[in-house]
């Protein structure tokens, strides 16, 4: 806390002489540019000031106590205090990294440089003493750091009367921005993500739904975890799906691991004989219990994966009682992608809760619970075989066969009926493949048969051919290949966040905006970074035609980060953790892997996590050998799976001369991350927003280090590099070094340039 006082505005000389007494929290006007002249004087304007609770700066600073985040190199502070009587032996008790100054009403009493570790106590002399009055008492600070951490912490004291220091306030604020996308503008509890969420697997009873969208306004309610029962009162509204830490959720609240977070809606059901009622939630983080009309229906563990509970036992026709209690520890062990509890450089704001639709869905007592579609490029490049394999669930009906048509629009490629426990394979004449060029995608249906013919449940989806693969040039180096024709890969790495839903996209459409500006900048592929993005959005790329590498969100400690050098380490993760790890990245693939737009995993990301790596690579690789596996983008590199990848900043490289990666197909996994700062475009102004390589200075600049980073790239294409990922899609919290900003409002370099500049890599 920076000059904070003793409760009550009591009088430093009348303090007890014993150190229990603890200094109270207070507020300090602040800013991190420098301000006006005479800024430390009593009659300075510091209304248009930020205010924060002290101290200030970066958690991890030694001996620091942080309450507000501070981590830019300067910043200026003000508060005025209110003294029933002069201390007898004023000083000022502070911790500071680096350099500090302080001002009492307007004169300088302390200069100190350098940093501690510790809070110390700076007797004041004589002079500076005599500026100290009773009554109101105006202190300045400034601090100035250059490197590591910073924090300042200042407190003006009795020195003879020590008193303890508070622990850091836990903000339940997350910073709040004024940047907004224009969806998010547009976004009411009418139509909240009302687009049906599994469009690879939906139920065709338009003319009688049957599903139905739970989003909109719930209650909510705040508790301490020990807390079990439901709470007889709310706190007010959330709008599901946005996060409650999120603009457009309404409540914008951090969420600590000591609390839980509750919520409750009404939802009307008619539960009739034969059906059975299905409660959806496509995410929720990270660990839940859903409750029907007071009865446990389900728990699930994991922030990014879709889960299913049937409810049919617990709801009732008519009104029914929705409650579900949600904890979030955000760091520790869990998988959390790029969510911190204290935002910071390429680490964003934590997200809780919802943030997927949640949906009812009726279906038969026997139903198909899922698909796994396989497609296979056979003896030439127009003839294929598809197949598919059902999963049903529920009790068999005597006499059951499963019907399945593939078709190409109005003309009908195959349609065969067999026993539920066989596989649909049928051959394809001129298939028509998927590919970015074409992304052609095949119509099909399932059809649960009873033993007179009648349908008891039907699904649509749909089928994208294509095959995966990888070559050997002439020059003897490793290359993607799709649908046997060698293809260089070229895309962003997409973060998936936004200004006002944070990982959830204000819309469907806003989310599809992203992958079409890609498109037209002529990317090839997105490099999904350490997130799942709901399912509409890998059914877009398919329709679209975009290649995706899939990350597995990261999280737990990691090994030291030796990137591409020889006999790196793992990190020592207990049985239980690994086995949630695999638990979801199971899930991940399972969800997604008739996707035919997904080309790449991606397990681990410079050694975040990284733990077990043979073991999860060989185990990559069998699971879904239709892909190329990129055991870990960036490093620490290990000898399995197809790719190599490095990533280096701001402008591409590789170690081409290193001989433990001619077996691989070579690429960077990262590059770029050129800033470029829009003004009114900031999610935040006054906080150091950086881009890699510093900022340039002029919009010519900024295009020009593209230019030549795409240059390095086509020059490393030429001697055995496969693939680049440019970082990013757009401007991320402090990170300005995307394509568009944060609100998808400014297109830093159109979309047009970009697919000249980008024309000779991708063919």
């Amino acid at each position: 806390m920076l000059g904070g006082w003793f409760p009550q505005t009591r009088s430093l000389a009348d303090s007890p002489t014993s150190s229990s007494s603890t200094l109270q929290e207070t507020s300090w006007r602040f800013t991190t540019k420098k301000p006006r002249a005479h800024w430390y004087e009593v009659g300075f304007d510091d209304s248009r000031w930020a205010q924060g609770v002290g101290g200030f700066g970066t958690r991890s600073t030694p001996g620091a106590r942080v309450s507000t985040q501070w981590n830019t190199d300067d910043i200026w502070l003000r508060q005025s205090v209110e003294l029933d009587a002069v201390p007898a032996q004023p000083a000022i008790y502070m911790h500071h990294d680096e350099d500090a100054e302080v001002y009492l009403n307007g004169k300088k009493v302390l200069a100190v440089t350098g940093y501690i570790d510790h809070h110390k106590v700076f007797p004041l002399d004589a002079d500076a003493a005599a500026v100290i009055k009773k009554g109101s008492n105006l202190i300045a600070v400034h601090c100035h750091q250059t490197t590591g951490g910073q924090s300042i912490d200042v407190h003006l004291i009795d020195a003879n009367h020590l008193p303890k220091l508070p622990k850091p306030k836990r903000n339940t604020i997350p910073f709040k921005s004024d940047l907004i996308t224009k969806w998010g503008e547009q976004v009411t509890t009418e139509n909240a993500w009302t687009e049906y969420p599994r469009p690879a697997l939906a139920r065709p009873r338009l003319q009688n739904p049957s599903w139905t969208n739970l989003n909109g306004h719930w209650d909510y309610a705040i508790t301490g975890v020990d807390q079990i029962e439901t709470p007889q009162k709310w706190d007010g509204e959330i709008l599901v799906p946005f996060a409650i830490e999120s603009r457009l959720s309404g409540v914008q609240r951090l969420l600590s691991d000591s609390e839980a977070l509750w919520y409750h809606r009404t939802f009307q059901a008619d539960v009739t004989q034969g059906e059975r009622l299905k409660l959806n939630f496509e995410a929720v983080d990270y660990r839940c219990e859903v409750f029907v009309n007071g009865t446990s229906v389900g728990k699930h563990v994991g922030g990014s994966n879709p889960f299913s509970l049937d409810i049919t036992d617990a709801a009732k026709s008519g009104e029914n009682q929705l409650v579900v209690r949600v904890e979030d520890e955000t760091e520790g062990s869990q998988i959390r992608g790029k969510q911190v509890i204290h935002a910071h450089g390429i680490w964003y704001t934590q997200v809780s809760g919802i943030w997927q639709t949640v949906w009812l869905e009726t279906v038969a007592q026997r139903h198909i619970d899922d698909l796994k579609i396989h497609s296979a490029i056979t003896d030439s490049p127009d003839q294929a075989k598809v197949t598919v394999k059902v999963d049903l669930a529920g009790k068999p009906v005597a006499g059951e066969k499963v019907r399945i048509s593939l078709a190409d629009g109005d003309q009908l490629i195959s349609s065969k009926t067999f026993n539920t426990d066989g596989v649909f394979i049928t051959d394809v004449s001129d298939a028509k493949l998927w590919s970015p060029d074409s992304p052609h995608l095949y119509d099909l249906s399932v059809v649960v048969l009873d033993a007179s013919g009648n349908a008891i449940d039907e699904v649509q989806s749909y089928v994208g051919i294509r095959e995966v693969g990888r070559t050997v040039d002439k020059d003897g180096h490793h290359r993607f290949t799709l649908n046997g024709e060698t293809v260089f890969h070229l895309g962003p790495l997409d973060q998936g966040w936004w200004p006002d839903g944070l990982l959830t996209p204000p819309s469907d459409e806003g989310m599809l905006y992203d992958i079409e500006v890609l498109k037209d900048s002529g990317f090839n592929m997105i490099r999904k970074h350490i997130k799942v993005e709901p399912r509409r959005y890998y059914y877009h790329c398919d329709r679209i035609g975009m290649m995706v590498w899939q990350d597995q969100p990261s999280g737990g400690k990691g090994p030291p980060w030796t990137r591409m050098r020889a006999n790196p380490q793992d990190a020592d993760w207990s049985d239980a953790d690994h086995d949630q790890y695999m638990n979801e990245i199971e899930r991940m693939i399972d969800d997604l892997e008739n996707h035919p737009s997904i080309v790449v995993w991606v397990p681990f990301n410079e050694a975040w996590g990284q733990h077990r790596t043979m073991e999860v690579g060989k185990w990559t690789v069998k699971r879904d050998p239709s892909r190329l596996v990129n055991i870990a983008s960036g490093g620490n590199f290990w000898p399995i799976g197809d790719i190599a990848d490095h990533h280096a900043y701001p402008h591409p490289n590789f170690p081409l001369a290193d001989k433990r990666f001619d077996d691989y197909i070579k690429v960077v996994g990262e590059f770029g991350g050129h800033g470029y700062p829009v003004q009114g475009h900031l999610w935040d102004a006054n906080r150091d927003n950086w881009g890699y390589g510093g900022l340039p200075k002029t919009l010519q600049e900024f295009k020009d280090r593209y230019i030549e980073s795409m240059r390095r790239l086509e020059e490393l294409e030429s001697n055995g590099i496969a693939g680049g990922v440019y970082t990013q899609t757009t401007d991320v919290e402090g990170e300005i070094n995307g394509l568009m900003t944060y609100d998808r409002r400014v297109l830093k370099i159109p979309a047009s340039e970009l697919s000249k500049i980008h024309a000779n890599l991708v063919k």
